[in-house]
């Protein structure tokens, strides 16, 4: 999908429409794109959320008709969308600094927010090692669970640094954690698309299935939570991930929507995403500093 030419379209929908019932999924069906990538896509591209650009556009509009206007606040709260007066008055507040009827009663200042506009700019001036992999089947024992595609690139949600936390603390990889030799206990972080109208996508943390892994009894490791994750052939692009947090990961997501596909000829495909993390004592690890982690991205040549 051409992501420039895309979300332009999608906010001339949601302008169109800021006075209707309408969220993100609405928008992709519009694009005809899965919830998940396009929320994916639009969050790393202009680094809001498609919900978070309706709500501000519409409390930036609410505070112009509140200023320009003798209509009575609870009736604004109304229109723009809000059950009641009171959500309202925490929204408005907490966006514009000032209550809505102290924004009347003082001419207080408000933030305007206007409608995007997407354009072409010139990207890049700094160096963006990648590399192309063609990859064969794969296999992965992994502890997985569901998330709500609007947490991805959300700065206040924490859930999957948090599963990642629980799973270290309680050391819930044990069971799958000696199947591999000391320096090969390389953890992946896989992350797949959700299908067409799905709200979640699951998020698993495991090891991969290959000629390096142990035997295991596969009925065992799924009463331990664990499940068996398959992976087709397909086209990767690898980037590194330098950093000491998770922000690396972030900043490379949006290299890849602003720089990398626009640049090079391919469109993201549906099929598992996942970031790479080395063994801190393998050779790999030992010979990369600074190298927070591996990030693996499916893409395809466009149509």
């Amino acid at each position: 999908m051409e992501w420039i030419s895309a979300l332009q379209r999608a906010i001339d929908y949601m302008e169109a429409h800021l006075m209707e019932e309408i969220n993100y999924e609405d928008v992709a069906k519009r694009v005809y794109s899965s919830s998940y990538e396009f929320h994916r896509a639009f969050s790393f591209l202009t680094g809001m959320t498609a919900n978070a650009y309706i709500r501000n556009r519409r409390l930036s509009l609410a505070a112009r008709e509140i200023l320009e206007s003798d209509a009575k606040i609870t009736d604004i709260a109304f229109k723009y969308g809000y059950e009641t007066p009171e959500s309202f008055t925490k929204a408005f507040t907490r966006f514009h600094g000032v209550a809505p009827k102290l924004a009347r009663e003082e001419s207080s200042r408000l933030v305007l927010f206007n409608p995007l506009v997407i354009k072409l700019t010139v990207e890049g001036g700094k160096p963006m090692d990648y590399r192309i992999v063609q990859t064969e089947a794969k296999q992965f024992l992994a502890l997985a669970r569901s998330f709500r595609n609007e947490i991805i690139n959300d700065d206040d949600n924490h859930e999957i640094p948090d599963f990642w936390g629980e799973v270290q603390a309680n050391k819930m990889l044990g069971p799958v954690w000696m199947l591999r030799a000391d320096g090969m206990r390389d953890l992946y972080g896989l992350c797949t698309p959700t299908t067409a109208g799905a709200e979640t996508f699951d998020y698993g943390i495991g090891i991969p299935v290959d000629k390096d892994t142990a035997a295991f009894d596969p009925a065992e490791l799924e009463k331990a939570g664990f499940k068996l994750w398959n992976v087709n052939p397909g086209t990767y692009v690898v980037f590194e991930c330098k950093g000491t947090d998770a922000d690396c990961i972030r900043d490379t997501w949006e290299q890849f929507y602003k720089e990398f596909l626009p640049q090079m000829g391919y469109e993201a495909a549906e099929e598992t995403d996942y970031e790479l993390y080395f063994d801190g004592e393998g050779e790999t690890a030992k010979s990369r500093p600074g190298l927070f982690c591996e990030l693996w991205i499916p893409i395809k040549k466009k149509a």
